[in-house]
């Protein structure tokens, strides 16, 4: 059974970034020591509330 078919709160995905912004949030991961998942999951929480307000 694969790790995917375990994700009970999370659901994974493929994508890709600008290399610069890789680049800085393992930066941000490696001095903060917060898991990349959750870092992602508040660039998105602060993306949709941005885009919400239009």
């Amino acid at each position: 059974m694969s790790n995917r078919a375990n994700l009970k709160n999370r659901t994974a995905y493929s994508s890709t970034l600008a290399t610069p912004l890789w680049e800085a949030l393992e930066a941000l991961q490696q001095s903060s020591r917060i898991p990349k998942s959750k870092l992602l999951d508040e660039a998105v929480e602060l993306l949709l509330h941005h885009h919400q307000k239009d």
